[in-house]
């Protein structure tokens, strides 16, 4: 990453509000993007919001798999409204100062949901390895403490670590420029504002991503690898088909968020690269939020029942 030298002391000047630039490069397309975010957020609000309603009513929905289905839609709810709603205040007012606070809030809050959603996706992808490895027991060992343990793990283990993280980022001086391009308060835009040395910073920054993106994601392969081994063994293709569906629409959702979000964090930053951040950065904090409840419910039968039972309603 890129940083700036720390000038003379006499130049030096405490920077107590930052300017997110978003797409301001597009100044003709402002209001175009306005609407279309508007919608996707409206989208994410309603569809997620429904998954995590009929979850919680339906008898038929009341296994351990929708239960961690409600526990991530209401995830991606707060995780997408940690971004959107103050792109939405920019594009429509055209005031991109952000303060030095506000800017901190958003960044922490933004890595403790995008934690908290690489564990849960871990989580899922285990119970569904139980489900499809260790069937006869899969109800004693899914039980609802367990349950309920798992999930909580997900929401609260990485608090601590990302609360510390972005102390220690804006704890950093920051002189010269303000200008963030960026949409939200990322940690490479920011690292490249700060002045002096950032290599103990980046370094935990490739630390924290290794622990809670990629170690996660390589459990969800070792899980999947045993999965389809088992499901290959079944007798029949119907059987085959039956028993991967819903491992199916998780591994999309694995695919999607993590693919980006590792591309995104350990990939090397330079300026001709800050469009490309932006474009992975809308795909894991927008974009899959808004692809997760299509793609569990049109590939999931028990979810489009439940859906037309509400509806009838």
């Amino acid at each position: 990453m890129n940083h700036q030298e720390i000038p003379p002391e006499g130049n030096l000047t405490e920077v107590m509000e930052f300017v997110l630039l978003g797409f301001a490069d597009i100044p003709r397309l402002q209001w175009l993007l306005f609407g279309l975010f508007l919608i996707i957020y409206i989208i994410i609000l309603m569809s997620n919001g429904t998954i995590f309603l009929i979850t919680k009513m339906d008898p038929a929905l009341q296994s351990p798999m929708y239960f961690f289905l409600a526990n991530f839609s209401f995830l991606e709810i707060c995780y997408v409204s940690a971004t959107l709603p103050r792109m939405l205040m920019n594009l429509g007012t055209q005031r991109r100062s952000i303060s030095l606070v506000a800017c901190a809030t958003q960044m922490c809050f933004v890595l403790m949901f995008g934690t908290t959603e690489c564990f849960l996706l871990t989580v899922m992808a285990y119970d569904r390895y139980v489900a499809i490895c260790n069937p006869l027991n899969y109800l004693l060992v899914m039980n609802h403490r367990v349950c309920t343990q798992l999930v909580t793990g997900s929401w609260t283990i990485g608090i601590p670590v990302q609360i510390g993280q972005t102390y220690q980022i804006f704890s950093l001086p920051f002189c010269g420029s303000k200008e963030i391009n960026h949409f939200f308060c990322d940690i490479p835009p920011i690292l490249k504002l700060a002045c002096g040395d950032t290599f103990v910073n980046e370094m935990l920054v490739y630390i924290v991503v290794v622990l809670f993106i990629t170690v996660p994601f390589l459990l969800i392969l070792g899980s999947y690898s045993k999965i389809i081994s088992i499901i290959l063994k079944l007798p029949s293709a119907t059987s085959q088909a039956k028993a991967f569906s819903p491992c199916s629409s998780h591994l999309m959702v694995v695919v999607l968020f993590f693919g980006t979000g590792i591309t995104a964090y350990l990939r090397p930053n330079t300026r001709s690269s800050e469009g490309t951040d932006k474009a992975l950065s809308l795909f894991y904090t927008i974009l899959t939020p808004m692809f997760n409840p299509m793609i569990y419910s049109l590939r999931n039968k028990d979810v489009i029942t439940a859906l037309r039972k509400l509806l009838c309603k």
